[in-house]
């Protein structure tokens, strides 16, 4: 434990769950008996959802709404952020403590870990996030024929991105499956989609890869296969992977499955270190990897982490529905409820829904941010 006459409570990620678990305990913790300390790479939160029209177009300063500093979502300032990377978790009874990249300790009692996932491309937001946004909004905005890879929630949003800012460039999508997204939505919602990128002459190439992303000097990128694809820009848009790697080197690698997620008791605890909860992406579960997702963990474990410091029962995350809304740009998309019998929303609700603000004005107030 930390010598403090405080106990040190710590949150590991400043994404979707780490920012909303920091919000929750900011109210819920007593702080003259608890110290509260956010950290992260980077100083603000990015609201992801909205991200995926800004390789595209920046409307109405669009880019600048998307960012919400990190020291300014705690509630009446009851907590501290901690701009750093984690490298390492020493969890040693009665000095254990994150260790940041400069080499400083953030000592904890309790810990939770939201590191979320490994993006690639424009959605790797590391770095300088703008600079990046506008390179591709030039390459997009010159190009005549864009192909993306992979048809998950992300590959297919910005290929309706594209096609609402620019109708009369050729957008293609690269898919290593039959169909679009994964079997956990059922087959009649990917059709709906499908039918949907087909209404916006998005074109579709099913059951190929394409490796080295490329363009080749007759103008086409080539798939494994040796099927040439017309294009001059190529977007990859693969499946994020979970940013656990600094995880397994501190606690070792039985804490993580083959697939590199982090195991996870119901109650968010990890099996063999009862004072550290993980949340988010990096949680090994049969859940789709969403930010609404980690924000539900979060309100979990935010009860759990007062339960535990006050000796109480601890509950269990009992799992949500799957529910998506996939935009095609700015005029609508497909939308899919778990529930009942499977019910698909369509154009115009995803509209009014999601694809004209991308969510921007709801995620900022949940965050306390006009």
């Amino acid at each position: 434990m930390s010598n403090s006459t405080r106990k040190n409570v710590v949150v590991v990620g400043g994404g979707s769950g780490g920012a909303t678990l920091a919000r929750i305990l900011s109210k819920s913790l007593d702080a003259s008996k608890y110290s509260l300390v956010l950290v992260d790479a980077r100083d603000s939160l990015v609201l992801t959802p909205a991200t995926i029209r800004l390789p595209v177009a920046n409307p109405d300063g669009l880019e600048d709404s998307v960012f919400i500093p990190l020291k300014d979502i705690f509630i009446n300032g009851n907590g501290t952020f901690r701009q750093g990377t984690v490298v390492a978790i020493d969890p040693r009874v009665g000095d254990s403590a994150v260790v940041l990249d400069n080499g400083d300790r953030v000592p904890y009692d309790v810990l939770t870990l939201s590191p979320g996932s490994t993006w690639y491309g424009s959605f790797d937001f590391s770095g300088d996030i703008k600079a990046r946004w506008a390179e591709d909004r030039k390459n997009v905005k010159n190009a005549q024929n864009v192909v993306i890879v992979g048809a998950g929630a992300v590959g297919i949003e910005l290929s309706g991105e594209i096609k609402s800012e620019y109708p009369h460039k050729s957008v293609t999508i690269v898919q290593g499956g039959s169909s679009v997204l994964n079997d956990a939505y059922p087959a009649k919602y990917r059709k709906a989609l499908q039918d949907a990128m087909a209404a916006k002459k998005i074109t579709f190439v099913r059951n190929e890869y394409i490796d080295d992303l490329q363009v080749q000097s007759d103008g086409q990128v080539k798939t494994r296969s040796g099927k040439g694809i017309k294009a001059d820009l190529v977007i990859p848009a693969y499946g994020p992977k979970p940013n656990t790697g600094f995880i397994t080197q501190s606690l070792g690698s039985d804490v993580l499955s083959p697939n590199k997620y982090v195991k996870v008791q119901p109650t968010f605890q990890l099996v063999n270190h009862p004072n550290i909860f993980v949340i988010g992406d990096a949680v090994d579960n049969t859940e789709q990897k969403q930010a609404a997702k980690a924000a539900a963990h979060a309100a979990v474990v935010g009860g759990n982490i007062i339960a535990l410091l006050e000796g109480k029962a601890l509950n269990p995350y009992k799992g949500s529905a799957e529910m998506i809304a996939i935009t095609l740009g700015k005029e609508g998309g497909q939308g899919y409820l778990g529930v009942l019998w499977g019910i698909i929303l369509g154009n115009w609700v995803v509209k009014s829904m999601k694809a004209k603000t991308l969510l921007v004005p709801r995620m900022r107030a949940m965050y306390g941010q006009s």
